[in-house]
């Protein structure tokens, strides 16, 4: 198993930080400008070159050995930080079985997590901050770019309290699985891409049989990551999802918990 965990590296990396931008990173993190978080990213960004797709068996075997089962999760187990950067190219051998979803499942379910991690952790900042009275020079730099990676051109930060909130899981597996066909699409397997968002950018993988009309691409990721961070993104900041944020923050006000079917 370290053998193979070793190989795989298990690595991802953001769409905005593909090439040409690594050189920049580079620079930004020999400044240490940025926390260990972006340090991270950065050697992310240097190995996702590895990446590598393991077949259905092969990732089933390995999430046994590891302990990591759905069953213990709803009971209460913590779920393993195992991060695939590839689906297995042979899911459908396993035909339409619980066995082809569960798997699906044990994959995107750690990437899901952990962007709704990091999305706790940077509300977690936001509140600290508003709740000084002064803030420091390094504190409004991170608003700003929290203000930039929301597109919140106003700078409002009942608009930004909205928006940096997490996505339910139950929601972001629901999608994936309909978008995807279970993880056996041709985007899903050529291109990453889990949920199916358009792009009009040369990076996009054509539709067979599509419409000479239209001019749209499904948008393709270097690694799985990367089309859960997308799709987070697309949620939390455009136009088409504001009632679903309204919903949510509802939620928020109300005390309640982030539900994923009051949301749906």
């Amino acid at each position: 198993i370290k053998k193979i965990v070793t190989e795989v590296k298990f690595t991802y990396v953001a769409e905005e930080y593909k090439e040409p931008k690594v050189n920049k990173l580079k620079k930004t993190a020999k400044k240490k400008t940025e926390n260990k978080k972006e340090s991270q990213e950065l050697e992310d960004v240097q190995q996702y070159d590895n990446a590598v797709s393991l077949n259905a068996e092969t990732t089933f075997n390995l999430f046994k050995d590891l302990g990591y089962d759905l069953q213990g999760v709803r009971a209460g187990q913590k779920v393993k930080p195992i991060y695939l950067t590839k689906l297995p190219k042979d899911l459908n051998s396993l035909g339409d079985t619980k066995k082809k979803r569960e798997l699906f499942i044990k994959i995107i379910l750690p990437l899901i997590l952990s962007e709704n991690q990091k999305i706790t952790e940077d509300r977690k900042k936001l509140f600290k901050i508003l709740s000084k009275n002064f803030n420091s020079v390094g504190e409004r730099v991170w608003l700003k770019r929290r203000f930039k990676q929301y597109k919140i051109d106003d700078k409002d930060l009942s608009k930004l309290k909205m928006r940096m909130d997490i996505i339910p899981v139950s929601v972001a597996i629901a999608q994936a699985a309909n978008e995807s066909g279970w993880g056996t699409s041709r985007f899903a397997l050529e291109g990453n891409a889990l949920f199916g968002q358009w792009t009009y950018s040369k990076k996009g993988l054509s539709p067979k049989n599509k419409d000479p009309n239209k001019k749209h691409k499904v948008l393709q990721f270097q690694i799985l990551k990367a089309s859960v961070k997308a799709y987070k993104n697309n949620l939390n900041t455009h136009n088409a999802y504001s009632e679903f944020r309204e919903a949510r923050a509802q939620l928020r006000q109300q005390n309640k918990i982030i539900n994923g079917l009051e949301l749906t």
